[in-house]
């Protein structure tokens, strides 16, 4: 594993890659405790997948960008390493499954090579920023927001301030008011706005998330000046990371903070950690993405179309015009997000001639080609569909997100893939006036985590169970009425029963039929739900509920042939870490060793945060051999001023409190650093004599 040390360019990646070398070899050496090691792995985007022995790596793609010479490098890693297969999320990654962890590391380098990166594509993280796949091309946007997402991906990404949050932390941002990238299910989202200057701005919302509790963003600004953006995604941070739920993981997401204490609080706490900021304004470099290469005008082969009525519904549904007159946006329809190696190389080639070169993957797991001439589409077309690519519909109703559910996924609990590729079936042959409808989402999850999004479907389900008499069965929750209602706002999908998994394609006809007899003319599916009512469709469901009509063949979920049994294993989506004493002070010496590479390089503020992690880590270690363990870091700091500081067991000139919170009451200048850090480094010197005290006791 060692040729790719020297092919590397930046040194920072380079060290990052040879860590997580060390860092295995540590763990199966015994040295790093499985749950610890679990943590560091996630952070470099390595998941542990249901099957023993094997996990998913999640390539993060800022907002769903990857070049042709990209795919096909993921495609060879994905054949070299993995099991041959592109899998294509909601959050614009793409994932491969089946891979060892003793070659993670120079998988990660040869993807390095090529400007593709899997650092905090899962863990406790900023997680890939997404937009709306359309930004840059999109008639309707004020402006790109594409610079703007890629200057958010690089500012946060190895920051000291999110390497280790109570939990993710997700960033969207739409390209309109259509809101497309859904900013109303984010930590942070925001939406493009011009004021009456014509100057750039953006409409911010916080504390959004799906889950098994969905809770809606909150609209605080509605013009924040576009140098502002960053400085203030990063006083959320700051606010999360310090006062956010760490131990129960159920509750440790931002929205949860929010809800706790209150948005008014929330926003207070903000402005204290303002002047702490690396910086106070931002300006983005709106020319730093590169104009991808337009293929040049020019004659193209003719085609015949074999069935010219196909191609005139996917010209409706997979085609629109950009913000460029004369070019077109077209739209893949990936069925259930997976792409085979074999098929990725091909399509590549079909598409070069007449697409530029920048492919955009979608929130629904499908992929947007750009800037192809009208001329273009009939032969673009003819080979998209000798790759069965060019099937209509994408988006629409018969265009099914899914999560892999119980394929790879520790916490799936049914089969969400076949369920998807069946109830497409079911439009595709029952229901073909539905292909051109692009309102009504269906959304499938395989357990109530919401990775396929069902909580903001119009149509929803996610995997469960049922017990009958000593039995137990496939079953999927249904939910009805969520969905985008634009510039922010939108809805969570309501839960309306439970019935076996076998009966969905039985839901979405009862549904699909109920909306064409009973819905007024050009009524919204919306619209059409709440004047129905949510009991409405319980009554209507119900009789699909009832368990004493069961056969052998409902307790056998979709894709199996053996009986169902639930086996869910542990999830790893928010990278649960173990608090031990020992970890945590080898943890604070670590990062003080990164405080002082930072002062070193003359990074201030990077220094200053890694130093006050050194104060957390080392005073919650104390703290356990007391079996005190905080919640949050604010808790961390008034438990040690309680239990060792007034006590006099520890003493250090004052309270721990006021100590540690200089970091939000002075700028990051270099003399607060120098001694933030001298100070940090006494504590831990005095931590760890305390300790040895209290091992020989």
């Amino acid at each position: 594993m060692q040729s790719f040390r020297t092919e590397l360019e930046d040194p920072i990646v380079e060290k990052d890659i040879i860590d997580l070398e060390k860092k295995i070899r540590a763990f199966r050496e015994g040295k790093i405790h499985d749950e610890k090691f679990r943590s560091l792995r996630l952070a470099r985007g390595i998941y542990g997948q249901r099957q023993p022995g094997v996990q998913m790596v999640r390539i993060k793609l800022p907002f769903g960008k990857v070049t042709f010479k990209q795919l096909l490098k993921i495609a060879d890693i994905a054949d070299e390493y993995g099991s041959g297969n592109l899998h294509l999320t909601t959050r614009q990654d793409i994932q491969i499954h089946y891979v060892s962890l003793d070659r993670t590391p120079q998988l990660w380098a040869e993807l390095e090579q090529d400007d593709i990166t899997l650092r905090e594509a899962c863990g406790n993280t900023v997680r890939n920023v997404t937009s709306s796949p359309t930004s840059g091309i999109d008639p309707d946007e004020p402006f790109d927001v594409s610079p703007y997402a890629q200057a958010t991906f690089e500012y946060f990404l190895r920051n000291p301030i999110c390497q280790d949050m109570g939990r993710k932390f997700k960033i969207s941002f739409s390209s309109s008011e259509a809101d497309t990238a859904f900013s109303y299910i984010h930590d942070v989202g925001v939406i493009p706005k011009l004021n009456s200057n014509g100057e750039r701005g953006f409409k911010v919302m916080i504390g959004g998330g799906l889950g098994a509790q969905p809770l809606l963003a909150s609209i605080v600004e509605e013009f924040l000046p576009e140098d502002q953006l960053i400085p203030y995604i990063e006083t959320i941070i700051r606010v999360f990371d310090r006062h956010g739920e760490r131990n129960n993981r159920n509750k440790a997401r931002f929205k949860y903070l929010i809800q706790k204490i209150g948005l008014p609080e929330v926003l207070s706490l903000m402005e204290i950690e303002r002047k702490a900021n690396k910086v106070k304004s931002y300006t983005i470099n709106t020319n730093a993405i590169p104009e991808p290469v337009i293929p040049q005008p020019g004659s193209f082969k003719e085609v015949t179309l074999t069935n010219p009525l196909r191609y005139e519904q996917w010209l409706i549904t997979n085609v629109f015009e950009q913000k460029q007159k004369g070019f077109y946006g077209v739209y893949i329809k990936v069925p259930v997000g997976d792409i085979h190696t074999p098929v990725a190389r091909k399509l590549v080639d079909a598409i070069r001639p007449y697409v530029a070169d920048e492919i955009r993957i979608t929130q629904n797991q499908g992929l947007l080609l750009k800037y192809v001439r009208k001329e273009a589409l009939p032969a673009l077309y003819t080979g998209l569909a000798e790759l069965e690519l060019a099937a209509p519909g994408f988006d629409s109703v018969a265009d099914v997100t899914t999560c892999p559910g119980t394929d790879t996924c520790n916490l799936g609990i049914s089969n969400s893939m076949t369920l998807a590729r069946v109830l497409e079936d079911v439009i595709y042959n029952e229901y073909e006036d539905f292909i051109v409808n692009r309102e009504i989402k269906i959304k499938i999850s395989g357990c109530m985590n919401s990775c396929g999004q069902h909580g903001l479907a119009h149509i929803g389900f996610h995997g469960s169970s049922l017990k009958a008499g000593t039995r137990v069965l496939p079953s999927v929750q249904v939910l009805l009425g969520g969905g985008t209602v634009g510039d922010g706002v939108g809805r969570a999908a309501e839960k309306v029963l439970k019935v076996p998994a076998k009966r969905a394609t039985q839901v979405l006809r009862a549904v699909l039929d109920n909306y064409k007899d009973q819905s007024i003319e050009d009524e919204t599916f919306h619209a059409y739900y709440d004047r129905q009512g949510k009991d409405y469709f319980y009554q209507m469901l119900k009789p699909l509920a009832d368990l004493t009509t069961l056969t052998d063949d409902e307790f056998v979920d979709w894709g199996h042939q053996e009986t169902f049994a639930t086996a869910i294993g542990v999830g790893e989506c928010a990278g649960v870490v173990i608090d031990l004493v020992a970890t945590l002070l080898y943890e604070s010496d670590e990062k003080l060793g990164w405080a002082n590479e930072s002062f070193s390089a003359g990074a201030w503020a990077d220094a200053i945060y890694h130093s006050y992690n050194v104060f957390i880590g080392s005073a919650k270690a104390l703290l356990l051999d007391k079996n005190i363990n905080s919640s949050t870091q604010t808790g961390i700091i008034r438990e040690f001023d309680t239990n060792y500081i007034t006590t006099g067991e520890i003493d250090i000139n004052g309270s721990f409190n006021d100590l540690v919170l200089q970091i939000n009451k002075n700028e990051p200048s270099e003399a607060f650093a120098k001694d933030y850090l001298d100070a940090a480094a006494d504590f831990l010197k005095t931590v760890k004599a305390k300790r040895e005290e209290l091992v020989q006791s």
